[in-house]
């Protein structure tokens, strides 16, 4: 069973992950992080670990959509925290590491994304990996473009990859959401066409802004839940969606 610690400061921990194996699995494993207190001489500490989903489509046809937002975020993260993105298991591209003290698992199912449930219940149940620290990253229209929300539970709101994520979870809907705006569809253009189509100049600007910003965000939840910090990032970006909504009107 895992338990969230809080560690001194001059407390190195070293994270102690399974080795993955690609095709086969056997039963679920635990993740865990052993640490030393100095102090007190040796003890062992076990936190629960994050499995960070980013939603998207696989391949080079689809980089840099907006519906592959998702994976630009689990992409930055990576870069960020220095976690490779190596390992195919269950139908997705993962890289296991930490941030600070806790373990987390990033995930890019390669299944497209109305099947992106396929990966994460798969190695939600594997690694035991409780609802409430299963992080799902996406692109929402109900958003104006790089206005970013997070939210402890909710709807699929008519996203498929959310819904197919709900569905792999048995219809449990109580998970956390990192939800990257990406505006809606100009007049009467096809939505399926503007999820798939790329950034503008300006737009680009907008995101990768808001990518920034995520990444801080989303090392804030995972280090401290959604306490004060986060509800003020949330209002941030409330008053950032209103200055987009007063912009729009003119």
């Amino acid at each position: 069973m895992f338990c969230a610690v809080s560690l001194p400061t001059n407390c190195p921990s070293k994270v102690i992950w399974p080795r993955p194996r690609a095709r086969h699995f056997g039963r679920p494993v635990k993740l865990k992080v052993s640490a030393l207190a100095l102090e007190s001489g040796g003890v062992n500490i076990e936190y629960t670990p994050w499995l960070v989903v980013g939603l998207g489509n696989p391949g080079n046809k689809y980089h840099g959509t907006r519906h592959n937002v998702g994976f630009e975020l689990v992409d930055r993260i990576s870069q960020v925290e220095g976690i490779a993105m190596n390992t195919i298991q269950s139908k997705a591209l993962i890289g296991i590491g930490a941030i600070r003290q806790i373990p987390i698992l990033l995930v890019k199912p390669q299944t497209y994304m109305n099947f992106s449930g396929e990966s994460v219940g798969s190695l939600a149940a594997y690694y035991q990996v409780p609802l409430r620290h299963i992080l799902l990253v996406y692109d929402e229209m109900s958003l104006p473009n790089g206005v970013l929300r997070i939210q402890p539970k909710g709807g699929h709101g008519h996203h498929n990859g959310v819904k197919n994520v709900m569905e792999h979870l048995e219809g449990r809907r109580s998970f956390p959401r990192f939800c990257i705006g990406v505006g809606n569809p100009p007049g009467t253009m096809d939505m399926k066409a503007f999820l798939l189509q790329k950034f503008s100049p300006t737009e680009r600007q907008q995101i990768d802004g808001a990518l920034e910003q995520g990444v801080d965000a989303l090392r804030t939840l995972v280090l401290e839940g959604f306490g004060p910090r986060v509800n003020r990032f949330n209002l941030g970006q409330k008053y950032k969606y209103h200055q987009a909504e007063k912009k729009k009107k003119k």
